[in-house]
């Protein structure tokens, strides 16, 4: 499955969510990169997101996020936790 670039964009973003603490969410603020805008937007449509925004994940939003993150450390040679 390649990676478009729209694809890397929301990638990236996802990464930005601490999953430590449901009670911390993000702010996409107007003056970001427009790639940036544009992967907040399509995270919020496909219900990952709370907030056009950004916000805080929902729970399907952890779900992926989680595996998302797993999927990094395995790829960067991170030891995963037992």
């Amino acid at each position: 499955m390649p990676i478009s670039p729209q694809l890397n964009a929301e990638i990236r973003v996802l990464t930005l969510f601490n999953l430590d603490s449901a009670m911390e969410g993000i702010k996409v603020h107007k003056s970001a990169d427009t790639d940036t805008l544009a992967a907040i937007k399509r995270l919020y449509d496909k219900g990952l997101v709370t907030q056009e925004d950004g916000g805080y994940l929902t729970d399907l939003g952890i779900h992926c996020a989680e595996h998302l993150q797993t999927a990094l450390r395995i790829l960067n040679g991170a030891p995963q936790p037992a």
